[in-house]
């Protein structure tokens, strides 16, 4: 019986491999054995989750083939990887990718680093900040002294508290786009509202386009669901979106739906004009695709004098092309796991029909807590709160790494949570790699787009500030001097963790 349960094909592996090595080479930095280069891009991939574990890798001679190598140079490279337990083989079933005892099993999205873990790394991992006391604690408080009326129901909202909706739906038409609360649904955080959204309409093969980069959970939602993904290159910086490019994927590959984060783009934090939302509009619904803009990020506007354009949905008030998804867990907490969908009313009773075999609702006490913080104001206030930590965090983290990686280029975004970096050349995923070692987590570039493009990047959130920040760029500055000079390899010496 074979012992693996997926395969990577021999042109797949190589583009892969081929991605981390497409990137400028940096002075003085140590030449390693052709063998060794093509072990250390494979057990990344491994620890990525860019390759499974217990995927099967393409036979010696044709992956020498697909790469250009000599079969001798590959052979030694599964043998190094043998040894270092992150390959397994059987004669007759081939060669298959595994994780040494004790490593934790890879994921290829951005989970929060574990708790006991925090007093010996600094996370830039998960782009969420702590919840923005006392309006947290002032919420619950109010949600339970609303909450016995719902206590003598059956507690089942598929659609979500109707006081929630209305609310919701008020919020979008003071924002001059007319809405009912039949063009809502509450969810269970953007996550589960966009699940929703490809169940109902992306099947298992279909055609998703979206920016790339993008949001790496949103890309693996979408790979688990069996989408076909459609990448549309960002432009350069923060000019976002280039529409002749746009046009043209949705005009010739008619994907079923377009993903967009239009406000401070995540991992980007590029901002949308009111040109480009509205071009997007019409090219989506000319090709006849769904537009699903992520709001999640729309109300953390870092630069108090910047004029906010308008939302995309206004562009097409009614929902039948644009889908908008909305979230608290950035604006206010990532613990209150609530979204929202808002879309045209036969969309929302599709996806509340569907929810039957999926969640069947939403936390009624979250959703009462979301609904007492935007009836009070505590909304607004907590949110204020959001945007000055943001805020401070982002110039001290811009400062820092100014400071410390001199050559690593980035435009400062004027909303959102993260900054995206080009790593003066070295890999983002050996950055990763041995940024762990030495205490800092950091996302590589290659989580955030499709078949390994963005090598070069990584991702740096705005979650640290004041000494914290400073020692996070010093970590990253020494994890970079490693791997610029080669030393952060498989067979270096394991650097000292620095303690908090």
């Amino acid at each position: 019986m074979a012992e693996w349960t997926s395969a990577v094909g021999a042109a797949q592996l190589a583009r892969l491999i081929t991605s981390q090595q497409d990137r400028p080479s940096v002075p003085g930095a140590r030449k390693l054995p052709a063998y060794r280069t093509l072990a250390d891009g494979i057990r990344l991939l491994v620890l990525e989750g860019r390759v499974p574990v217990a995927a099967r890798l393409p036979a010696e001679r044709e992956l020498a083939v697909a790469l250009s190598l000599s079969r001798t140079t590959v052979a030694a490279a599964y043998e190094a990887l043998r040894g270092e337990g992150f390959l397994e083989s059987r004669r007759g079933a081939g060669s298959w990718t595994s994780v040494p005892a004790g490593n934790p099993l890879p994921a290829r999205g951005l989970e929060p680093l574990p708790p006991e873990s925090l007093g010996s790394m600094i996370d830039l991992g998960c782009a969420a900040l702590p919840a923005p006391e006392p309006w947290l604690t002032k919420a619950v408080q109010g949600a339970l002294e609303e909450l016995p009326p719902y206590a003598h129901t059956h507690g089942d909202y598929p659609a979500g508290l109707p006081a929630l909706r209305r609310m919701l739906a008020d919020r979008y038409t003071e924002q001059g786009i007319p809405t009912m609360p039949e063009q809502i649904m509450v969810t269970t955080g953007a996550m589960g509202a966009i699940d929703a959204i490809c169940s109902l309409f992306a099947g298992r093969g279909e055609r998703i386009a979206v920016e790339s980069p993008s949001y790496a959970n949103i890309l693996q939602l979408m790979r688990a669901a069996g989408a076909r993904l459609v990448p549309v290159a960002m432009a350069d910086g923060l000019s976002g979106w280039d529409m002749d490019v746009w046009r043209q994927v949705l005009r010739d590959s008619a994907p079923r739906l377009a993903y967009v984060v239009a406000d401070f783009h995540n991992p980007t934090g590029a901002l949308a004009s009111e040109d480009q939302r509205r071009a997007m509009v019409e090219a989506a619904r000319s090709a006849g695709t769904v537009l699903v803009a992520d709001e999640t990020m729309l109300e953390l506007q870092l630069d108090p004098e910047l004029e906010m354009p308008r939302p995309v949905c206004s562009f097409d008030p009614a929902g039948s092309t644009v889908v908008t998804v909305g979230s608290a867990s950035k604006a206010f907490w990532a613990g209150m796991r609530i979204g929202w969908v808002r879309a045209a009313p036969d969309v929302i009773r599709s996806l509340v029909a569907a929810r039957a075999y999926a969640d069947l609702g939403t936390p009624v006490l979250e959703q009462l807590a979301v609904n007492w913080l935007m009836r009070t104001g505590g909304w607004r206030e907590a949110v204020g709160i959001r945007r000055e930590q943001a805020r401070e965090n982002r110039d001290a983290l811009v400062a820092a790494v100014r400071r410390e990686l001199p050559d690593w280029e980035f435009e400062v975004p004027r909303g959102g949570l993260t900054l995206w970096a080009r790593a003066g050349g070295l890999s983002g995923s050996r950055l990763a790699e041995v940024g762990e070692r030495v205490g800092v987590r950091v996302p590589s570039g290659p989580r955030f787009g499709v078949d390994g493009a963005f090598e070069g990047y990584v991702r740096l959130p705005f979650t640290v500030g004041g000494p914290v920040a400073d020692e996070a760029a010093s970590r990253l500055a020494a994890a970079a001097r490693l791997v610029g000079t080669g030393a952060g390899g498989s067979g270096a010496e394991p650097p000292r963790t620095f303690v908090a």
